[in-house]
């Protein structure tokens, strides 16, 4: 008789634990949160850029021999990788302009995943949702972004993020 109401007391105190903890990480803030998604995604987009950058002629090679775009000549499509890849992580990492950002670089991804490495979607799925969040959710306060909609939002609509 007294094993339930044993087992009653110490499951108590542990969902009271439980439920602080999930209070705490409910309260996280999102500008916490989104400031490793935007360099983790900065992250992968600028190695790519420097490893292209690295040697220019085997990056052109890769996209002749192994990417193979369709309607886009190898050199060009080279360079619109190169320089998509050197400016959205700048614009990831200030929180600048970071859905405009996260869009293009969601379109690369599944550019990516379509056209170049279709059983990469493993990789490509993690990029794409945490991109989807800062299309999403914007940056989060710790931003130009949200330092400009705070300064001239109240004329484009009061958008906050």
């Amino acid at each position: 008789m007294n094993a339930p109401a044993a087992s009653t007391s110490l499951q108590s105190p542990v969902l009271a634990l439980i439920g602080r903890l999930l209070r705490w990480l409910d309260s996280v803030p999102y500008t916490v949160l989104a400031i490793p998604l935007r360099l983790a995604v900065a992250t992968v987009f600028w190695n790519s850029a420097m490893t292209k950058l690295a040697n220019w002629d085997t990056a052109v090679a890769l996209f002749a021999d192994e990417y193979k775009l369709p309607l886009l000549p190898p050199e060009l499509a080279a360079y619109f990788a190169a320089t998509i890849e050197l400016s959205t992580p700048v614009l990831l990492v200030l929180g600048l302009l970071t859905r405009l950002a996260a869009a293009v670089l969601l379109a690369m991804t599944l550019v990516i995943e379509v056209f170049i490495y279709p059983l990469a979607w493993p990789t490509h799925i993690q990029w794409a949702a945490m991109l989807l969040v800062l299309l999403c959710r914007g940056p989060g306060r710790l931003s130009i972004d949200h330092l400009l909609w705070k300064r001239f939002g109240a004329t484009l609509g009061g958008h906050t993020s």
